[in-house]
């Protein structure tokens, strides 16, 4: 089975009420950062594992701040706020990069976007209140096909000042994120030629008619049969011990389902994502 030299990035999870969102994650076992707002409309607040990190997202005060998509542009803040209309959930699914604009060019070549590279910077602060400088550029894909699921690559300029062991530190002992699904209506294999271009390999089929893009650091995307429509339905997260990850979710009050080697949190429980720890380290 051939792997990816990308791995996991992050995941962009689009919630109404991000302190909601966030007070939820600290109720699973993780840390959530601090609130970041950005110029182009939308606040997030991150949830950082080892080489991977979620990503709560939702829509500021000020709309009038989001441009608008244009020819050859992704407006991230409209795609954010369009989700946000139909409902909220696992929006946008982001793999590594070493070269966002050698990433665009190649995605035209390839038909899967004909965006120009996105650039931002902002400053963080490390968890002793110092302040950072982190900066990242992004290159999109779509698929016309689902397009409630965006698709891009995110290359770090200072991932110095990014990765921290001190975020990394969960009451839960999370270590990454590990999985994603996705969903398109009919036969598993519609957008399997697009999701074979953004990862750089070829899935291999299950049982189910499922297919699985397996990606460095023992990560993976899956595509399975939906009766309709096209998005991200959950994610996977390692964790080092389930059965205290168990007892967390049952001290919490945050219904949950086990079977085989996970456990469950349905979406209709967890903002609209359905979330899976697994036994990893």
């Amino acid at each position: 089975m051939a792997t990816s030299k990308r791995r996991i990035d992050h995941i962009v999870l689009a919630v109404h009420d991000l302190e909601a969102a966030a007070e939820f994650y600290r109720r699973l076992g993780f840390q959530v950062g601090a609130r970041n707002q950005h110029p182009w409309g939308t606040e997030n607040r991150l949830v950082q594992f080892h080489s991977s990190f979620i990503e709560l997202i939702t829509v500021g005060e000020d709309r009038k701040a989001i441009p608008p998509h244009e020819p050859g542009r992704f407006s991230f803040g409209a795609f954010v706020r369009d989700y946000l209309a139909c409902g909220q959930g696992f929006a946008m699914f982001v793999l590594d990069s070493p070269n966002a604009i050698a990433d665009a060019k190649a995605f035209a070549q390839k038909e899967i976007g004909s965006f120009e590279p996105f650039f931002f910077e902002r400053k963080g602060r490390r968890p002793d209140g110092s302040e950072i400088h982190v900066a990242f550029s992004l290159a999109f894909a779509m698929d016309a096909r689902i397009p409630n699921a965006c698709f891009f690559v995110c290359q770090q300029h200072f991932p110095e000042n990014f990765w921290n062991p001190e975020f990394q530190k969960h009451a839960n002992g999370a270590t990454n994120i590990v999985g994603a699904t996705l969903a398109a209506e009919g036969p598993a294999g519609n957008p399997a030629a697009f999701l074979a271009a953004f990862t750089g390999v070829p899935g291999w089929q299950d049982e189910q008619g499922g297919t699985t893009y397996a990606l460095a650091r023992g990560g993976s995307v899956h595509l399975e049969r939906a009766q309709s429509g096209g998005c991200f339905t959950g994610y996977n997260i390692a964790v080092p011990d389930l059965a205290r990850q168990q007892d967390l979710l049952s001290e919490m009050g945050i219904p949950f389902s086990a079977a085989g080697n996970g456990i469950t949190v349905k979406a209709e429980h967890a903002f609209g994502a359905a979330i899976t720890f697994v036994s990893g380290c």
